[in-house]
């Protein structure tokens, strides 16, 4: 799920710029290798350093923190029992939370993003395995650097209009989100492919889960008709909790890919943490094909490979969506998409947790479409019906 392992140099920031960061985490191991890895940031400081959640609820006030790193399994009052309590007392608070890779874990992570936590990060089993410290390290850091950015512009003076709590502002973008006001340069469109599409494609990352969900909630008529392939950046465990839950938002099948399985309609196909999701001929039908290689875009599952593999299966008649995370994944393949005479929709920046992957398809101009996320299911309801702009 890490989205680059190279680093890229954070913005120079003085004193009183730094995010301040609450580390809450009952292993003493744990907070003092995050602290030292935020102290190490010219952008960001660790501004407490705390046991349990009831330390973090009684402090907070004091503290006042912009990032809180939220850990789940706590003496006295765990995580997912803080977090409510923390919103409540600082609205705009950032709660990123950290467990370890367990289905149990995976379940409370998908809670606390219902309850208004941006997001969520799997510890590694050990700090001593190098590579998985290391992209535990990376991935946390440029966490805490997008959304405590992000939540600071929004609740700036000249952000407008102003934001509710997390927790309801997660509710809006699942179901009806605000689309304030963002000054860009106007973007290029290009218009909507003539030819029929075949198959939907949807990448995502960082704020990815809530945005599916609101997302395939309300495609049941492409759904019935036609197959829905989604990479979304996340490890194993926690994508086969993802795959539950789209199936209960959108009330058809959906489940983790199975290497050599038959592509249908009617289905939702999720690639599984840990492995890419391509697609091939095979004979008359076309099956999934899994790969264990190495990442792409420094990301595993990647966007690009499934948006890729697609031409050679589907040619032109692909419908592609690129909706919020970090990174640029699925850029590249939309371009490529775009060329085979395919289609592309991006999230806008304003519904977007990270205007990252959405925001490097808009600007690389191979969109049709720029939209917010309420936007998007009607769109390619009517597109998947024969509208063709």
């Amino acid at each position: 799920m890490s989205v680059a392992l190279t680093k890229s140099p954070p913005p120079i920031s003085t004193r009183q710029d730094k995010l301040r960061v609450m580390v809450v985490d009952d292993s003493v191991v744990i907070r003092g290798m995050i602290s030292r890895w935020i102290g190490a940031e010219p952008d960001m400081e660790v501004s407490a350093s705390l046991r349990t959640g009831l330390d973090a609820v009684n402090q907070i006030d004091r503290i006042k923190p912009d990032v809180a790193v939220l850990d789940i399994e706590m003496p006295e009052l765990d995580g997912i029992s803080a977090l409510p309590q923390l919103l409540a007392k600082k609205r705009d608070l950032v709660i990123i939370m950290a467990s370890t890779l367990t289905r149990r874990n995976a379940e409370i992570s998908f809670k606390a993003l219902s309850l208004g936590a941006a997001d969520y990060i799997p510890k590694p089993e050990s700090t001593r395995e190098a590579t998985a410290a290391e992209t535990f390290h990376h991935d946390l850091i440029q966490k805490i650097r997008h959304l405590g950015a992000r939540a600071r512009r929004r609740a700036s003076p000249a952000a407008s209009p102003t934001l509710p709590p997390a927790s309801e502002r997660v509710r809006e973008v699942s179901v009806h989100p605000v689309s304030a006001p963002v000054a860009q340069l106007p973007l290029a469109r290009r218009p909507f492919s003539m030819l029929a599409p075949r198959v939907l494609l949807i990448g995502s990352s960082t704020g990815g889960p809530q945005a599916l969900m609101a997302l395939v909630a309300d495609i049941g008529p492409v759904i019935d008709r036609f197959p829905v392939l989604i990479t979304q950046h996340m490890p194993p465990t926690f994508t086969t909790i993802l795959a539950e839950h789209l199936g209960r938002a959108s009330r058809r099948p959906a489940h983790e890919a199975v290497d050599g399985e038959i592509v249908k309609p009617g289905r939702i196909y999720l690639a599984p943490g840990g492995r890419h999701m391509r697609v091939a001929r095979h004979g008359a039908d076309t099956v999934i094909a899994l790969d264990d290689g190495p990442p792409v875009n420094f990301c595993k599952p990647a966007v690009d490979p499934l948006f890729n593999s697609a031409i050679d299966v589907w040619h032109g008649g692909i419908m592609s969506v690129i909706l919020t995370g970090m990174g640029s994944d699925g850029m590249r393949g939309g371009k490529e998409i775009v060329a085979a005479g395919g289609s592309v929709i991006a999230q806008d920046e304003a519904t977007s947790v990270v205007w990252g992957m959405p925001g490097a398809a808009a600007n690389a101009g191979i969109c049709a479409a720029v939209l917010p996320l309420n936007q998007i299911a009607p769109k390619l309801v009517r597109l998947f019906s024969g509208d063709r702009s």
